[in-house]
C-alpha cells in the first residue's frame, strides 16, 4: 500500500509541506534533540509519503509523544518488519 510520488494526495502533500516548513524555521532554533533515528520529522515525512494520511498522522503523533527523556531511543523505522 506504499504511495508513489505520483500518487501522493493533496492532504499528504500539505502535511509534508508543513514538516519541511518546520525544518526550515523551528528545527534550527530547537536543535537536534530527537532520541530516535530517523529523526521525528524525517519519520513523519516518510510516513506521509508511504501511507494514507489517516494512518500516517497517528503514527507520527505517537512517535513525537515517545520522543522524550522517559521514552525510548534508537532505530525506529516507519515500516517495521512485523508490518510487512
Amino acid at each position: 500500500m506504499e504511495l508513489s510520488h505520483k500518487q501522493i494526495n493533496p492532504v499528504n502533500k500539505t502535511f509534508i509541506g508543513m514538516i519541511k516548513l518546520y525544518r526550515l524555521t523551528l528545527s534550527p532554533i530547537i536543535g537536534n534533540t530527537c532520541r530516535f533515528y530517523p529523526s521525528c520529522s524525517h519519520y513523519a515525512e516518510e510516513a506521509f509519503e508511504k501511507m494514507p494520511a489517516w494512518r500516517a498522522l497517528p503514527k507520527s503523533v505517537w512517535r513525537i509523544l515517545r520522543c522524550n527523556p522517559y521514552g525510548g531511543s534508537g532505530y525506529d523505522p516507519v515500516i517495521k518488519d512485523e508490518e510487512l
